[in-house]
């Protein structure tokens, strides 16, 4: 019999979906789940990206541009120069199916299989299955929980770099840990890529979401340092709570890059027509809205964060933004407990699914008895979950 590949057989499985499965059973028993394993928001959508979706007249429904819908790409192009970066160009951006497809794109442009990329763990558990599919591998430089995950002395980096390392990857308000690097963090990388003459990918999907008045520094600050050398991947889906429409970005102002970017992009002729035509309203959402939301993740945060210290045995450091927490707990296998809750423990017909720690490291036995935690419901339904998690603990530990 002919055999799959082994580069298929090892793709790891998303630790935020793996246990996915085992969801519609138990809603078919009228069991009701509290969602705190995967970032996919109850905010409401902008209004106004939806007006394309009442008032659609275009029949049949065409493919869109390869690289991106004109429409769209200057949407884009606005939002950035408002940000400051008045330097991008439209044939700077493409627009790709969410932001894992941008992801998939950078890791095959900066490195031949088996080459590195380095990373900061705990790091958003899908870097690991866009590394296996491109063949690349990743390696970790570990961050403590101690610290609110801020990176490490630069020698403990330093030490990681091999003469295959490729390009230094991080997310910046940071997924899993909320963590918001500081710009001297940033400056050490940019000095690192320099010295070592690597690639720096930043994904800044959460730019928007940072608290206590930190803010983000975007890697686009250092275009004028490393021009041919910085690529950032961004999305839409948090931002505007538009996970459904995937619609993802790239930019580079390497030609080269974007280059090979789009004859990929080619090869699956498009992305979603409707879905960009939905993104290319950004430029009519108001600022009040991602204010309000911005607000709204940071009150949260507050609930849930105060929520869980009060449990015994519990460890989490206070998130800096995004939407998610890591949190320690009292437990040996995060896999195990997370895998116990949602099959076997459901109070008052009640259940919350969790991501096991385990899948955000490369490093073997790091993160597990952690979870991550995306506070993406209303503070009353957070408040529960945390409720459920005390008892399921006390159960569990028994």
């Amino acid at each position: 019999m002919p055999q799959i590949s082994e580069r298929f057989k090892n793709i790891p499985v998303s630790s935020i979906r793996k246990l996915s499965p085992l969801v519609a059973p138990l809603k078919a028993q009228g069991i009701k789940i509290y969602h705190l394993n995967i970032g996919d928001p109850d905010v409401k959508t902008p209004e106004v990206m939806l007006e394309p979706l009442k008032n659609w007249q275009e029949n049949p429904i065409r493919y869109a541009q390869a690289a991106g819908e004109p429409a769209f790409i200057q949407a884009l192009l606005k939002y950035y120069h408002q940000l400051g970066f008045d330097f991008l160009k439209s044939n700077d951006i493409l627009a790709t199916i969410g932001g894992s497809e941008a992801m998939v794109m950078a890791f095959l442009a900066v490195a031949e299989v088996d080459d590195e990329i380095l990373v900061f763990e705990p790091f958003y558990s899908n870097y690991n299955v866009g590394a296996a599919v491109s063949g690349v591998k990743l390696v970790s430089v570990t961050t403590s929980i101690n610290n609110g995950f801020h990176l490490p002395p630069v020698g403990d980096i330093e030490a990681k770099i091999t003469p295959r390392t490729k390009a230094i990857l991080f997310s910046n308000p940071c997924n899993p840990t909320g963590t918001v690097y500081t710009k001297e963090e940033i400056n050490v990388l940019v000095e690192l890529a320099k010295k070592h003459n690597l690639f720096l990918i930043s994904d800044e999907v959460y730019r928007e979401y940072a608290f206590d008045n930190k803010v983000p520094v975007s890697l686009l600050s250092y275009i004028s340092e490393l021009p041919d050398r910085i690529i950032v991947l961004d999305s839409l889906s948090k931002r505007y709570s538009l996970c459904g429409a995937r619609l993802g970005v790239l930019i580079t102002l390497n030609e080269s890059l974007m280059q090979g970017a789009i004859k990929i992009a080619q090869s699956r002729l498009s992305g979603g027509l409707i879905d960009q035509v939905i993104g290319a309203q950004l430029t009519k959402v108001s600022a009040s809205y991602i204010s309000a939301v911005q607000q709204e993740y940071q009150s949260r945060r507050d609930v849930l964060y105060n929520e869980l210290v009060k449990i015994p045995g519990v460890t989490a450091y206070k998130p800096e933004g995004a939407f998610y927490v890591m949190v320690s707990l009292p437990i040996k296998d995060s896999d195990d407990f997370c895998f116990w809750f949602l099959t076997e423990f459901h109070p008052n017909n009640e259940t919350v699914m969790l991501a096991p720690g385990s899948g955000f490291y490369t490093t073997a036995g790091m993160g597990k008895n952690e979870v991550r935690i995306a506070y993406v419901l209303k503070e009353q339904d957070l408040k529960r979950a945390v409720e459920i998690i005390k008892l399921g603990l006390e159960e569990y530990n028994k």
